[in-house]
């Protein structure tokens, strides 16, 4: 990975509609999260007229790339992905200013794509296998249930991991026989842009469009009767309003809305110096702004000195500094708004008396004075009723909270609004097994937790208002698909009857 990359000058990107690039007549300014006022590039703000035109073109397209076998389909998605780790550092830069984590995250987030597009086209002979149904008594007919595409999908994004995320959904609509609009996030449209349309120029015209712009001009992409699907990365109220919309259409959704990870770690838990700085990148990847890091850590009354001083001496060699700076291990939160919301949380604990430990020193450089740095923190013993316990923060700071029996911690981790992931820490993996089964949750880490040892071919998504659907695996090209079932009559089984 370079070091050496010029990002000074503003990055320029514009939509990819059809086979062809056009400029709009607005455009986004997009902000650098670290440093107030500077401007990391201008995205292209889309017309409803661009919108409308991006799905008459995936439309279009549709019919010739649905007609394709699922191998022509990879072969060619195989053929477009080709190259695309040669910008990749340059990516990641913009990816670093425009969304404020370190440059390595970033880098990784490309990285991420890449692999998850490859395993959805590893894929391709699973696509169409069909399944057929013998007679039965009283049933005289021999039926084949097969799969078919859905036709023009819409996958949007979020700000935190929108290229790795992106691959979740993408090449598996693709690899099913859809056309696609992509949606990058309006805070952080430049890096994705860039990626998709490297790789849409080298696809059919209309086969993969990208789309930026403001909220309110984007309706279409999830109202148009042409929509037959969206796929929706983001917060919950985000998905209520996305569901809302696509019922007028009755158009399909899939919906990945964040979640309150429990990782609980039992008496027996081994909590050396790997597992421990595991816990520590499952809380504090990315200052905390990943949907499935831990959020709420439940430790045996045993061992919860071994926690708090193991996340402290980890978050006391925590550097909180600018993404793209060398040995910047925590970059600024990614808005304002968010910075302000999780300082609430902080100050909350306090206010209640729960003890809260605080660390690291914000960046002293005068262009980052005013950036959305923050100081992590560990809040210890909290009462259960507080934000910090029963809100997804999503940022630097975690209640880690005692219990004395497994039954409590298993109530009290599935006492949440979410059912996105969780971690059972144990020695053993029996113990672990049984714990880990009871969570209500899609995705169950046993001695890790999130996304750098997620699995990238096993379903991954959400139960209660985490969500639902699956994304990843056949489970996510099924996602994009609907079965077809055709009868014949057969004649010895009709005589029979």
């Amino acid at each position: 990975m370079t070091e050496t990359l010029n990002t000074s000058a503003p990055v320029t990107t514009g939509l990819y509609i059809g086979g062809a690039e056009r400029r709009a007549a607005e455009t986004l300014e997009v902000l650098d999260p670290g440093k107030p006022g500077v401007v990391v590039g201008h995205a292209a703000a889309a017309s409803a007229g661009d919108v409308d035109d991006a799905i008459a073109a995936a439309k279009a397209a549709y019919p010739a790339w649905s007609a394709l076998s699922p191998r022509e389909r990879a072969e060619q998605m195989q053929a477009a992905l080709a190259g695309i780790a040669e910008a990749r550092d340059e990516d990641a830069a913009i990816l670093s200013q425009e969304n404020g984590k370190i440059r390595i995250e970033a880098w990784v987030d490309s990285l991420v794509f890449e692999i998850r597009w490859n395993l959805a086209l590893a894929l391709a002979d699973e696509v169409d296998a069909a399944k057929v149904l013998g007679p039965a008594p009283g049933i005289p007919v021999t039926t084949t249930v097969a799969y078919q595409p859905l036709g023009v999908v819409t996958v949007i994004v979020p700000f935190n991991w929108p290229i790795a995320i992106l691959g979740a959904s993408l090449p598996h609509a693709l690899l099913a026989g859809n056309t696609a609009i992509v949606k990058p996030p309006p805070t952080t449209p430049l890096a994705t842009t860039r990626v998709v349309q490297r790789i849409a120029e080298k696809l059919p015209p209309g086969v993969l469009n990208v789309v930026t712009g403001k909220d309110a001009d984007m309706a279409a992409l999830i109202t148009s009767p042409d929509i037959a699907k969206v796929c929706f990365t983001g917060s919950v109220a985000g998905g209520k309003r996305i569901m809302q919309m696509a019922s007028s259409s009755l158009t399909r959704v899939t919906l990945e809305l964040g979640g309150n990870d429990p990782a609980v770690i039992l008496e027996d838990a081994t909590l050396d110096d790997v597992e421990l700085d595991r816990l520590y990148a499952a809380v504090f990847d990315t200052t905390g702004q990943i949907c499935m890091n831990a959020k709420r850590i439940y430790v045996h009354r045993s061992r919860l000195d071994d926690v708090v001083a193991g996340l402290s001496a980890r978050l006391d060699r925590a550097v909180i500094g600018y993404g793209l700076d060398e040995g910047t291990t925590m970059g600024p939160l990614h808005s304002p708004v968010q910075k302000a919301f999780v300082a609430e949380l902080i100050e909350e604990a306090k206010a209640s008396g729960a003890e809260v430990r605080e660390f690291g020193t914000l960046p002293a450089s005068p262009e980052l004075q005013g950036g959305n740095f923050l100081r992590p923190a560990i809040v210890i013993d909290p009462d259960p009723s507080l934000r910090v316990v029963t809100h997804e923060q999503f940022g630097p700071v975690i209640p880690v909270i005692p219990f004395d029996t497994e039954e409590d911690a298993v109530a009290a981790a599935n006492d949440t609004w979410a059912g996105l992931c969780g971690s059972v820490w144990s020695s053993d993996p029996e113990h672990a097994n049984r714990v880990g089964g009871q969570l209500e949750c899609g995705y169950v880490w046993v001695n890790d937790h999130g996304a750098t040892r997620l699995d990238l071919r096993a379903p991954f998504g959400g139960m209660k208002q985490s969500g639902f659907g699956r994304e990843q695996g056949i489970e996510g090209v099924r996602a994009f698909q609907d079965t077809r079932s055709i009868a014949h009559l057969d004649p010895d089984a009709l005589a029979a009857g």
